[in-house]
């Protein structure tokens, strides 16, 4: 629904009189003679507070439930099961191979899935019951099977969320919103990781994988606190609302793939986890060698250290993605990963390696927000906003696999400070083409009803 008005001076045309006014954002359109001709374009009404904070819940409670039980499973198939070092390899494996495959066919068929409240909740049920499988299946074959059906179910988590979340607030709020979920999603990695370590600690090492299964009981409850009429189908998939009537209207799968720009994003996102996949294991590594007692403690920091950064990172870039843009703030992400590469290559000394892998919290932080975005904005109006997300987690997912198998091959040959300049190398190669081939995507914003004084400031007679 459109209302077209002109604007004189201090003088607005009125909307509707029942009309609230934050259902509706103003669109400069043209002048005409002295007058300024604007556009009163009627927005989707506000998302409800229970909403908001459900996916808040959400966003944290997934944290635990998506990823926790991969770090512990080899700790406790070792030390519980006593399995051999190439069986934990195979179990491990079979889930990452599986969910690598089924990622860009999943983000498919959530663009077509309209129940996905319901859907991420049975997902969230199979993790559960994947994390109790641990502790009670017999077999190895059980074993893997129940890390293949996890490694596939957890492919749905990401396209999901993004797609409900685009639902829920529109593309003017994505931004904010965004921020604020990976901002809450790495403050639920971080106490994820210090909970289940204190159980396994203090208690038995199933404690872990019964506190996952809990913990994905609760996130079903949140789940459904969620509305279901707030979720708007599709803007979910990508497209204008009231857009989608059937699939003839969305742009096909060659029609997407065609675009210059996700060729240069995907490429530069690849070449960036192809540099950054393989220095925290290095960092491990090197520090095994010299300081074998220290190692675990700093890898322990390492992990929980950089989680804690990514939490204001991704708070401050869905801030400022709006204002900066979705290009400049990436630039700071891309940047980041070769400097933290050339500096660890200065000292050894555990504390200062501990110290510089902080900064991977910079690039993950700003990485985990400005994907999606930029992701949004190049399948705007196609209706496949899942399916690309899920296509860049495949070609992701293969450049961070085989980062930990060329740099364990250059740190055989030359060692480990010409594998991180190597990385720092190829980050910086990332870097260039981003900044030099990739274009801004973000479509000039719209002004806000209530900021009619900059709508005055745009017409010539303010100014006389």
């Amino acid at each position: 629904m459109h209302y077209h008005h002109r604007v004189r001076g201090d003088r607005l045309g009125a909307i509707p009189a029942n009309a609230a006014l934050e259902q509706y954002r103003v669109v400069p359109a043209h002048y005409r003679g002295r007058l300024l001709h604007v556009q009163f374009q009627q927005v989707k009404t506000a998302a409800s507070k229970q909403t908001l904070r459900a996916l808040d819940a959400v966003n944290f409670l997934m944290a635990d439930v998506h990823t926790g039980v991969g770090p512990f499973l080899a700790i406790y198939l070792a030390a519980s099961r006593h399995w051999n070092p190439s069986a934990i390899g195979v179990a491990l494996s079979a889930g990452g191979i599986a969910g690598l495959i089924a990622q860009t066919p999943v983000g498919a068929f959530v663009d077509r899935l309209r129940q996905k409240r319901v859907a991420l909740a049975v997902g969230t049920a199979l993790l559960g019951i994947g994390a109790l499988a641990v502790i009670y299946s017999q077999s190895f074959a059980d074993m893997v099977g129940a890390q293949i059906v996890m490694g596939v179910v957890g492919t749905f988590f990401p396209p999901a969320m993004a797609g409900m979340t685009l639902g829920i607030v529109g593309r003017a709020g994505l931004d904010w919103r965004i921020g604020r979920n990976e901002t809450f999603n790495h403050a639920g990695n971080v106490f994820g990781a210090v909970a289940a370590g204190l159980l396994g600690y203090i208690f038995a090492r199933e404690s872990i994988f019964y506190f996952t299964a809990a913990s994905c009981v609760i996130t079903i409850v949140a789940i459904f606190f969620i509305r279901a009429d707030e979720i708007d189908f599709a803007w979910a998939r990508g497209c204008e609302k009231g857009e989608v009537a059937n699939e003839q209207n969305v742009s096909g799968f060659r029609e997407v793939l065609i675009n210059r720009s996700l060729s240069i994003f995907i490429l530069s996102v690849v070449l960036f986890h192809f540099a950054n996949a393989a220095m925290l294991p290095l960092v491990g590594q090197e520090l095994s060698v010299g300081h074998p007692r220290a190692a675990s403690l700093c890898m322990a920091v390492c992990i929980v250290g950089a989680q804690l950064v990514m939490v204001p990172v991704a708070l401050m870039a869905g801030r400022l993605a709006p204002e900066w843009g979705r290009r400049a703030v990436f630039l700071i992400g891309f940047a980041a990963l070769p400097i933290r590469g050339v500096l660890y290559t200065l000292s050894g000394n555990p504390t200062y390696l501990t110290g510089v892998q902080l900064l991977d919290g910079i690039g993950a932080g700003i990485f985990g927000v400005m994907s999606v975005l930029i992701i949004s904005d190049l399948t705007r109006g196609t209706g496949r906003f899942n399916f690309v997300q899920g296509l860049v987690a495949t070609a992701t997912g293969l450049g961070a696999s085989l980062s930990n198998s060329v740099a364990g091959f250059i740190v055989q040959r030359a060692g480990y400070n010409v594998a991180f300049l190597a990385l720092a190398g190829i980050a910086s190669i990332a870097l260039a083409i981003f900044a030099t081939a990739m274009p801004e995507t973000k479509r000039r914003r719209h002004y806000a009803v209530s900021d009619f004084a900059r709508l005055r400031a745009l017409s010539p007679s303010s100014a006389a």
